[in-house]
């Protein structure tokens, strides 16, 4: 073959790679781009009846939804929502991550089983903890007063910060394996033999986290950051079936907000329009921590 053959013959197969990936490519874009789009339609028209349609109102339902209350307070208990989540699930997964990347009996079935609260149905979560925190019958209301810690049962669902606190914790315990399992595969990564030169060197095991595994853990926690925000903020299920926003509204958080208003109070355009806010919202927030996170490269 002359070099004038081989080209287009090369070049054939630098195009295969993308021809094969682009139906999956497509599919993918498509179920992103065609809700997206739908949403913005709708959040243009004044629909009051799901899957009818409605006149143009062009930007009526975004002023109204900015100039209404309670969207400013579900926007605000949501970021309560997403930073009381990231604090606690960081936290305990953290610990976790580093207790099984020791070596002791059992560590592999630990490492294992720690994800079971992770792919445990929801609805199942749900009534375990609702039963486990109930006023009258539950276990863990019984267990503090035995510990000395409350005189008589406690509602944990009954006031806005007690059912707010009670949502973040199930919500973490729920969700922290699964950061725990990144972390530990971000832990196992590091080389041994830094630690083993830090020992010899005279460092502790707490100036061996701080000077070995936090700073190699940042890359991966930067990730699972982003990442966690974006879901937490978009939890429905946890906060709707055990306190359907309440009480009073306390635990209304914007996805809550969005589901009342298109289904209970059939307004979907106001409704479109909360979540395009939403949307916008979430990507500047994910721009703002990428670029305040991620590590900066030092220019000469």
């Amino acid at each position: 073959m002359t070099p004038k053959t081989l080209r287009p013959a090369r070049r054939s197969a630098g195009l295969l790679p993308y021809l094969l990936i682009a139906p999956a490519l497509g599919l993918l874009a498509a179920t992103l781009v065609i809700p997206i789009v739908s949403a913005v339609d709708i959040s243009l028209h004044d629909i009051r009846v799901i899957g009818a349609a409605g006149p143009f109102s062009g930007a009526d339902n975004y002023l109204r939804v900015l100039a209404d209350p309670t969207f400013w307070a579900a926007l605000g208990t949501s970021a309560v929502w997403v930073v009381g989540n990231a604090l606690v699930q960081t936290l305990l997964a953290v610990i976790a991550a580093l207790v099984l990347d020791q070596r002791f009996p059992g560590v592999r079935i630990a490492r294992v089983w720690i994800i079971l609260t992770w792919i445990v149905p929801t609805v199942v979560i749900v009534i375990i903890w609702r039963w486990l925190l109930s006023p009258s019958g539950g276990l863990v209301n019984p267990l503090l007063i035995q510990l000395g810690l409350i005189d008589r049962p406690v509602g944990f669902f009954a006031s806005g910060p007690m059912a707010m606190t009670s949502l973040i914790l199930i919500n973490s315990w729920r969700w922290f394996p699964f950061v725990a399992v990144m972390l530990l595969a971000a832990l196992q990564r590091i080389p041994a033999d830094v630690y083993e030169a830090a020992a010899v060197d005279g460092a502790n095991p707490l100036q061996r986290f701080f000077a070995i595994t936090w700073p190699l853990l940042k890359p991966t926690l930067l990730v699972l950051t982003v990442m966690g925000t974006l879901l937490s903020f978009n939890v429905f299920d946890v906060i709707w079936l055990l306190t359907a926003g309440g009480p009073a509204g306390a635990t209304r958080t914007l996805p809550v907000l969005i589901y009342e208003t298109a289904f209970k109070a059939y307004r979907m355009g106001d409704a479109a329009a909360m979540s395009v806010i939403a949307s916008l919202l979430m990507i500047g927030l994910a721009v703002m921590l990428l670029e305040t996170l991620a590590p900066k490269e030092k220019r000469s």
